[in-house]
């Protein structure tokens, strides 16, 4: 028997798990709703599979329904989809990091089965990602009947699924930025200290790459604590006390950085001694 597929909001990650589950057997992708009939034929071009649809009063009745639309707009979404009824037994679910199922309480109260399913990983070139999804891993939290069908039709595209606490969703979404977005930062600050003694940028990206590949590769390796070395890690606080200073007297706002980074490294080679 197959499920049926609507897609609302059809960027780049709903264009990406459109095109991943119009390839699943048993699902069929059926109306796209985007902001603009242009963007939905587009979207069912690279998905397809599907028809496009200029208004949620266009959709029709389906099985399950996608919102992969921006953060501010799940809420309305969900809300317009209800308004035009048929969600008594159906599965309404987001793809968004931070916000948790709950924010589709217009469509539980309306009889829906809701749920989460967070792809973890960069959709900038939406081709790529679809031709190498398999492996990416999905948080998900939800409704037992909406995670009854997500979790093998996550499986069924190569994803791996990871369920999450919902009451946690926005801590678990913070902990991809402190892996991804602030590990950038703090690369920044690195590579501006290197250039401000004196090396030139080109010379300071080359200088730390090895540095940086090895300190990742250990923590994954090892995990964080044995991966810790240094000036905090070996105790030397007159190094460390030295440095924050020549940051500050360089560029006080990077030596804030390095300030507030000093205290939770001092714990973590805590946790190293005492393994």
């Amino acid at each position: 028997m197959n499920v049926t597929l609507n897609i609302i909001g059809a960027g780049h990650v709903g264009r990406v798990l459109g095109r991943l589950f119009a390839g699943v057997d048993g699902i069929v992708v059926q109306d796209v709703l985007t902001r603009s009939m242009a963007s939905a034929q587009a979207a069912v071009d690279f998905i397809g599979a599907g028809t496009p649809v200029a208004s949620y009063a266009a959709l029709r009745r389906a099985d399950v329904t996608m919102l992969a639309v921006s953060d501010d707009q799940i809420g309305p979404a969900c809300a317009a989809l209800v308004a035009e009824g048929r969600q008594a037994g159906a599965i309404v679910f987001h793809c968004s990091g931070a916000l948790a199922s709950n924010v589709l309480l217009a469509a539980t109260q309306a009889g829906a089965s809701v749920a989460s399913a967070h792809p973890i990983r960069s959709f900038a070139d939406p081709r790529q990602v679809a031709a190498t999804f398999d492996g990416t891993f999905c948080g998900v939290e939800g409704d037992p009947l909406a995670l009854a069908f997500l979790t093998p039709a996550l499986n069924a595209i190569g994803a791996r699924p990871v369920p999450i606490d919902p009451a946690a969703k926005t801590l678990y979404h913070a902990a991809a930025v402190f892996a991804s977005n602030y590990l950038v930062t703090v690369l920044d600050a690195a590579l501006r200290a290197y250039q401000a003694a004196g090396i030139p940028e080109p010379v300071a990206r080359e200088l730390a790459q090895p540095l940086v590949t090895e300190a990742v590769a250990n923590v994954f390796r090892l995990g964080a604590a044995p991966a810790l070395s240094g000036p905090i890690a070996r105790g030397d606080s007159a190094t460390v006390q030295r440095q924050q200073l020549a940051v500050q007297a360089w560029d006080p706002a990077t030596g804030e950085l390095y300030r507030a980074l000093v205290a939770p490294t001092q714990d973590l080679a805590r946790r190293k001694r005492g393994q």
